[in-house]
């Protein structure tokens, strides 16, 4: 059911695109069969995940195999000298592997292996689906709305102390090494969650089946419904790719005026701003804060070395979220309690829905929409008053986060008491 309500969700977002003159996510999947893919890792971290239901020597294989159809394609790209402009020249054969997989399934598996298999797949091509969903969903919403609210969440931000522009100042003071190392991170997060999800999955091809819930599930559900709150509250962010965006330079002429990082935005009546049909509208939330999150939260019952890198993780993506100036201080907000309301509700739908379960999901929702709504209505007051209302989005953040760790207390089973072994005594022989 699962598989096929995502594979339907794909066939209405390819339309949607082909309305707009644009190509859908399945003929930008299609073409990566042949053409140099988006992402190279991002295909070989998917056949990763799809290879946790086969065996080491089946492993080592489907590796061996992916890396000699990556050589093949690499060779006749230089015979033919058709350099890569764009994406990497690596991930052909990870997406040849997986597909090769699923008509393995299909023509050579019966029962329970074929059913296992088959999830396999489609576990790693969903990851891969997603991406390509989520850059769909981006180019909706900028031709779908011309107009964004970049100048509202700016005032708004006033009441958390403009985090974006003090964040920008501190990186652009890191130099060079900082910047690369947290636009890597930026970069790679999907590979970091995939990291994540693999210890997690590390019995399935032992047990023969899926744990009931993982990090995978959470991470694609949020790319799902992201972009949906997007087309309902379009923010582009204070700087985009290339220096574009509303305070940013290189875009001025659809701007509101090049203040960032140096120049705090002015404390006027916000109205609406029309921007340009390319930039993305995928500012609020943020949905880079929100993977990051999770990413923690599923590290947290990890070996050490999971759990120190979900936290530098987490940290990191919202240095760089904040300090790129990709978002404002209230998208991170709404990105935490996103992410954390949903992680809950898919929790409480794999064990099944219980009192605290339904609480902390509705008041996740309650919280979620307060957020967004104060910063479209009640912006100047928000920025006139900020001893008031920075301190009361923080709270509102941290009550949603305590809540899910109170619950989640409450759904974890009770660690087993030791019984006391009974002590040596002296006996006589």
């Amino acid at each position: 059911m699962a598989g096929v309500a995502a594979l339907g969700f794909i066939i209405v977002l390819e339309i949607a695109a082909r309305r707009y003159g644009l190509p859908g996510p399945m003929t930008n999947q299609a073409k990566e069969v042949i053409t140099a893919p988006a992402s190279g890792p991002l295909l070989y971290a998917s056949m990763a995940l799809m290879m946790v239901v086969l065996t080491w020597r089946q492993r080592f294989v489907a590796a061996g195999v992916a890396i000699g159809i990556d050589v093949v394609f690499l060779l006749v790209r230089w015979v033919f000298d058709a350099g890569v402009t764009e994406g990497h020249s690596f991930g052909n054969g990870a997406l040849w592997v997986i597909l090769g997989c699923a008509v393995i399934a299909v023509t050579r598996r019966t029962g329970q292996e074929r059913v296992l298999l088959l999830k396999g797949v489609g576990l790693g091509l969903l990851l891969v689906a997603g991406r390509k969903t989520g850059d769909t969903w981006l180019l909706i919403t900028s031709k779908a709305h011309p107009s964004v609210l970049d100048p509202y969440v700016a005032v708004a931000d006033h009441a958390l102390g403009d985090p974006s522009w003090l964040a920008g100042r501190m990186v652009a003071a890191t130099g060079p090494i900082g910047e690369h190392v947290l636009d890597w991170v930026y970069a790679q997060l999907a590979v970091a969650a995939v990291v994540v999800a693999l210890y997690q999955l590390r019995n399935v091809a032992a047990e023969r089946r899926f744990p009931g819930h993982h990090l995978v599930r959470t991470f694609l559900v949020i790319g799902l419904l992201g972009p949906a709150i997007y087309m309902i509250y379009p923010v582009v962010g204070p700087v985009f790719t290339y220096g574009t965006g509303a305070f940013g330079t290189g875009g001025e002429q659809w701007a509101v005026a090049n203040l960032w990082p140096d120049t705090l935005p002015p404390m006027t009546t916000p109205q609406p701003w029309t921007y340009d049909d390319i930039t993305p509208r995928n500012c609020m939330p943020s949905l880079h804060t929100a993977w990051a999150t999770v990413i923690f939260i599923h590290s947290r019952k990890a070996p050490r070395v999971l759990r120190f890198a979900g936290t530098f993780w987490l940290i990191a993506t919202l240095c760089a979220t904040l300090g790129f100036g990709y978002h404002y201080g209230i998208d991170i907000l709404a990105g935490v309690v996103f992410a954390v309301t949903i992680e809950a509700g898919l929790r409480s739908f794999d064990r099944g829905w219980d009192r605290p379960g339904i609480q902390l999901v509705a008041y996740g929702a309650v919280v979620f929409a307060a957020l967004l709504a104060s910063a479209r209505y009640l912006p100047m007051e928000m920025a006139a008053r900020p001893w008031v209302f920075g301190p009361l989005l923080v709270l509102a953040m941290a009550s949603v986060v305590y809540g899910y760790a109170r619950t989640v207390r409450l759904w974890d089973p009770q660690a087993a008491v030791p019984v006391p072994k009974p002590e040596p005594r002296l006996e006589l022989i």
